[in-house]
């Protein structure tokens, strides 16, 4: 199949801007670049259904929420195929098979899990679909034998547990699976953007989201709240830029044109730093900067999410169309992977006949 790309989101809410500079806006630019002979893009519901069994209605409301922030951001379907995890039965097929090649020990090494566990208080009573998630997401990928999966630094340890099942897989088998490299962000800073509450990753569990669909209002009243540095009581006070919210989300979004457009007074972001960096600069100054930065940035997506409300079951049909053709590749993989587990009955002529002559012999 070539170089193939496969990335998704839990369709628990809105997308946020940590869900952009983590792999969004990535996602964009690998599409019209390209550079890969196919994309795939999916709704991880049965993933996000391991932390929210008992409420699948915010899981069936929110599909729709993600797939509007995708085409918003600028996802093409006639350019990647965006799909429904549910709707792909091979996915559940594949897992189970991959959970036979994994401990239970090296499932709970993985910190992305550990944290995960923690955020979610699941330390005492872990649900099993929940504890299993790293293979289901490894079979998500070796599914359509991605190359390359663009996600945000802090899943690096789930690549590394698709890659040694894939190595595993090859290994007892049959060289089918692929074994996929992450792509990372290329704004370093900008890797696992913090929340508006400085805390180390924006969740929307933990409320501290800017959502790419948020209201120019809502977005002033979130970054008028940020957290900066708590050592800047007073306007002389030198200021700390480092684990500042305010700047981290200027280095990620902020260009030299927004200076000449907003605050002429400084030419960059590294003179602005400067200033703060010496004092005599208010954060509410560079809030109300950041403000503006932030509401150009995403009022194309507002205006296009505008357009595209106005025909939801167009949005569903997309949704259809490309599940059916991820369902295409799925069925063909899955046809390889029983073939090489030898679990491929009625089609191994092969067998059917060495069973024909041992019973033959019998008589």
């Amino acid at each position: 199949m070539g170089k193939v790309i496969l990335t998704g989101d839990r369709p628990t809410g809105k997308l946020h801007l940590g869900h952009y500079v983590g792999s969004l806006r990535r996602r964009v630019e690998l599409q019209n670049a390209g550079d890969y002979d196919r994309m795939f893009v999916f709704m991880a519901d049965v993933q996000a259904l391991t932390d929210n069994a008992e409420n699948p209605e915010k899981i069936r409301q929110n599909i729709i929420n993600v797939a509007l922030d995708y085409l918003a951001a600028g996802l093409d379907p006639e350019k990647c195929v965006i799909f429904i995890q549910s709707m792909i039965p091979e996915l559940a097929e594949l897992t189970v098979y991959l959970m036979n090649l994994i401990t239970v020990s090296r499932v709970q090494r993985n910190p992305t899990v550990k944290t995960e566990i923690k955020m979610r208080n699941f330390e005492a009573n872990i649900p099993l679909g929940f504890f299993c998630y790293p293979v289901s997401q490894a079979a998500d990928i070796t599914l359509f034998k991605s190359t390359t999966v663009p996600v945000g630094e802090d899943q690096e340890p789930m690549l590394e547990v698709t890659r040694e099942l894939v190595r595993r897989f090859n290994n007892t088998y049959a060289e089918v699976l692929v074994e996929p490299e992450i792509l990372l962000p290329e704004n370093l800073t900008a890797r696992r953007l913090p929340g508006t509450d400085g805390k180390e990753k924006m969740s929307k569990s933990l409320g501290n989201c800017i959502y790419l669909s948020d209201s120019t209002d809502e977005v002033w009243q979130k970054v008028r709240s940020m957290y900066t540095d708590p050592l800047h009581v007073n306007l002389n006070d030198p200021g700390h830029v480092e684990g500042n919210a305010v700047f981290t989300y200027l280095d990620a979004f902020s260009c030299d044109e927004d200076f000449s457009n907003f605050w002429p007074e400084y030419q960059n972001l590294d003179e602005l730093k400067d200033h703060y960096r010496r004092g005599g600069l208010g954060d509410m100054k560079c809030k109300k900067f950041l403000n503006q930065v932030l509401n150009k940035f995403l009022e194309p997506m507002r205006q296009r999410r505008a357009e595209l409300e106005q025909d939801i079951p167009e949005i569903y049909n997309i949704l259809k169309k490309g599940t059916e053709q991820a369902r295409e590749v799925a069925a063909q993989t899955m046809s390889e992977v029983r073939h090489a587990m030898r679990i491929d009955y009625f089609d191994d002529k092969e067998l059917i006949q060495q069973q024909v002559e041992l019973f033959r012999q019998k008589d």
